[in-house]
């Protein structure tokens, strides 16, 4: 059993909330006899006290139980507390319950909301519309008694004294996705209310091999620096912070070893994006090309910090519009390449095709050296640690989800094949594909992390998924991936925007909306403020419709060749320019300005 964490103060893990008129109370309903805390439902001010309020029939309260405390956000005119009101024990991590939010709810504290300038008023009802998308927030995962945020390795090497801090100061920062929400919280000095959260995946199971039972679990924590949808957030930022970095943790436990290894995935790490505009695959335009090798150069940099050794594998086309990040990331690598850092390119498309994914051991073979040099952690029975890891693989394509994935399964099996010969489970030629019940449970704990992963970017399940899931592509698969294909296309055109405000709303990215002066960045007086896809294909389809039906008039009456020409021109006229003009007839985030 790997090395448990004993935060010193222990986080409450039910609740009942107390909705008064004037304020909610939330009481703690676990044993723990700590005090209750009160929220000014009039400007969201806090304070603990140690008794409940009465109640009479002029003050009746809705009770509720609730799991946990996400945090607060302060808008315009009010304040916004988030809540756990489903929660689903999903596996343990480190032997501490792990739990997945299934079902949060947003309660305002906006009842000066009512004597707020008009103004004001319809900027607070324009960002509390965006919480009610936040609270269909996916993939969301707590620990009460152990630090989530966290990989293993990690974990056994805190201090005594970082261990005795509350779990929220134990948390890596850049994986804490409430980290914005709990700082009023802090402000407060409320630590037995401080829940940290990740966003990610959490994949378990258990398979017998011969008398031996295994125990694998993978987890994904999603980096919140530059969190967000697949096309609104792509790249770096200057500070070399990319798009979907994803640190991938799978985990054996076995006969009283356990082992850990660590893979993360990220956008390429320049500057670049690839705005909707209508088209299936819109152009990708380079950033401040200049600014590449710097950008690069930072973010390697800090992995570095992190990890230690990294190596880059780039899965992306040599030619066409890929080709052109492929040829900036390698020219940028050429400069930061040493022994600490190494860049592989392998051209996943061309070398794999649609359905030859076991093709990959070409890839394996390329980088088997550095995996056996930077290992894996492994602690003995005794939690002592045998071994660490020394150095991760980076993984990514375009969008770092379905090839990325594919890869990734392919390295994660290897590991732990290593591992299991390492522990003396496994003889020097045995696989985990010769154990069927194994082998079939390790596809599908990655296909369901893949799918994850992919859903909180893209909105759909991963792509090439069936190969993860069966080993194999099949017609149902292909079938599949067009029709996620599809559905991708439209929620990152027609949806993602909003989704993106409400996510850059609760990360504290936009702090500049809270301000008494803000609002956001519309367009009112612009064709952007007017134009609608809905309308226009509308008017389109009545266009031709109307065509139509002036042409079956024409052998009646000759005038009506006339309409049908003219209502067909028309219908060809809108529908050129809303082509010529897809960026705004797309659904674009508003919040435009960044957090500094």
């Amino acid at each position: 059993m790997m090395e448990k964490t004993d935060s010193g103060q222990k986080l409450h893990s039910r609740m009942r909330l107390w909705e008064f008129p004037d304020q909610y109370l939330i009481e703690p309903t676990d044993g723990s006899n700590d005090s209750s805390l009160v929220i000014n439902r009039a400007d969201g001010s806090m304070k603990l006290v140690d008794e409940v309020p009465e109640c009479n029939s002029l003050r009746v309260p809705k009770i509720r139980t609730i799991f946990g405390l996400i945090g607060m956000l302060r808008l315009v005119a009010g304040s916004y507390l988030l809540v756990i009101t489903e929660r689903e024990c999903v596996g343990s991590y480190l032997g501490h319950p792990i739990f997945k939010i299934t079902s949060l709810k947003i309660f305002p504290c906006d009842y000066s909301f009512k004597n707020s300038p008009v103004e004001q008023k319809k900027v607070e009802t324009e960002f509390s519309g965006l919480l009610n998308v936040a609270e269909k927030t996916s993939g969301l995962y707590f620990s009460y008694e152990t630090n989530l945020t966290l990989s293993a390795q990690r974990l056994h090497d805190l201090g005594d004294e970082s261990k005795l801090l509350p779990l929220w100061r134990q948390a890596e920062p850049r994986f804490l996705w409430n980290n914005y929400m709990l700082e009023v919280l802090i402000e407060n000095k409320l630590d037995p209310f401080l829940l940290p959260v990740v966003q990610g995946t959490f994949q378990n199971f258990q398979a017998a091999i011969g008398k031996d039972i295994v125990d694998v679990t993978l987890i994904a924590r999603r980096c919140t620096r530059r969190i967000g949808t697949r096309m609104w957030r792509r790249g770096a930022d200057s500070d070399g912070y990319v798009a979907n970095f994803v640190e991938s943790e799978q985990i054996l436990q076995m006969n009283g070893f356990s082992a850990s290894f660590i893979q993360v995935r990220g956008s390429i790490p320049f500057l670049w994006e690839q705005i909707v505009d209508l088209t299936y695959k819109p152009k990708f335009d380079i950033v401040k090309p200049e600014e590449a090798p710097r950008v690069v150069e930072r973010h390697f940099l800090d992995l570095r910090k992190k990890y230690g050794a990294v190596l880059a594998v780039d899965l992306v086309n040599k030619h066409g519009g890929e080709g052109r990040l492929c040829e900036t990331f390698a020219n940028a690598m050429q400069n930061i390449v040493s022994d600490d850092v190494r860049y592989v390119h392998f051209d996943f498309h061309r070398i794999c095709g649609h359905i030859h994914f076991e093709r990959l051991s070409i890839l394996y073979d390329q980088i088997e050296d550095f995996l056996e040099r930077n290992g894996y952690l492994l602690l003995n029975e005794k939690g002592e640690k045998m071994k660490e890891q020394l150095g991760v693989v980076r993984t990514n394509c375009i969008d770092c989800l379905d090839r990325t994935n594919v890869t990734q399964s392919m390295i994660g099996r290897k590991m732990l094949e290593i591992q299991l010969r390492r522990i003396g489970i496994f003889g020097a030629e045995e696989t985990i594909s010769q154990h069927p019940n194994f082998d079939e449970s390790f596809k599908i704990l990655w296909a369901n992390h893949g799918d994850d992963v992919s859903i909180q970017y893209s909105g759909t399940p991963a792509l090439k998924g069936d190969f993860v899931r069966c080993g194999q592509r099949t017609v149902q698969g292909i079938v599949k991936d067009g029709w996620n294909a599809l559905a991708r296309y439209y929620l990152n055109n027609f949806c993602d925007g909003t989704k993106q405000d409400a996510i850059d709303l609760l990360q504290g990215h936009y702090i500049a909306s809270v301000s008494r002066e803000m609002t956001p960045s519309s367009q009112s007086g612009s064709l952007e403020a007017i134009a609608s896809f809905p309308m226009a294909l509308s008017l389109v389809l009545t266009g031709f419709f109307l065509a139509t039906m002036s042409l079956r008039q024409v052998r009646y009456d000759f005038r009506h060749l006339f309409f049908s020409v003219m209502w067909a021109s028309l219908s060809i006229v809108i529908s050129a320019f809303v082509k010529a003009n897809g960026r705004i007839f797309c659904n674009r985030p508003r919040l435009l300005k960044p957090r500094s």
